[in-house]
């Protein structure tokens, strides 16, 4: 079941924070990123870079090349994706491989990477979940990227 998501308390969070999204299934990433920037934007973060990429598998890539040895460093970084299940495994292992990736890129770069990548059996799921006001999950991964980066700042 969908829950709402819920509104940001609303720090002024001057951090810098990256986005890397997919071009595949663009109708889709391409709402989920409007609505992660305009987040953000709201938020007050001082730098929001954007990076494209062919599709979701390419994202930990540039997440890695992003996370490391940036002065100043990046308060979060952003994925973006969606993946839609076929009749094979393909969108699995996919996905799988992204998830661990990015938990590697975390746990190494100490840097909040917040996963965003999304499989979808069916094109109404990827409607309601990014295109959405209700429940995008873009809006949803850039106030995750926000919390995060307060978490982070106060250690």
């Amino acid at each position: 079941m969908l829950k709402r998501v819920p509104q940001a308390t609303s720090e002024n969070v001057k951090g810098r924070f990256a986005i890397v999204a997919a071009k595949y299934n663009g109708r889709y990433v391409d709402a989920l990123l409007r609505a992660a920037k305009n987040e953000l934007q709201k938020a007050g973060a001082a730098e929001v870079k954007v990076v494209r990429v062919p599709g979701s598998f390419e994202i930990p890539a540039v997440a890695a090349r992003l996370a490391q040895g940036r002065i100043p460093p990046l308060s979060a970084i952003i994925c973006l994706g969606v993946i839609f299940q076929g009749e094979t495994s393909h969108a699995q292992h996919v996905g799988w491989g992204v998830t661990h990736a990015l938990a590697q890129i975390q746990l190494q770069h100490k840097i909040p990477v917040v996963h965003g990548v999304f499989i979808f059996e069916k094109e109404q799921q990827a409607q309601v979940r990014c295109l959405g006001k209700k429940h995008n999950r873009g809006i949803e991964a850039a106030r995750t990227a926000l919390a995060m980066a307060t978490v982070m700042k106060d250690l």
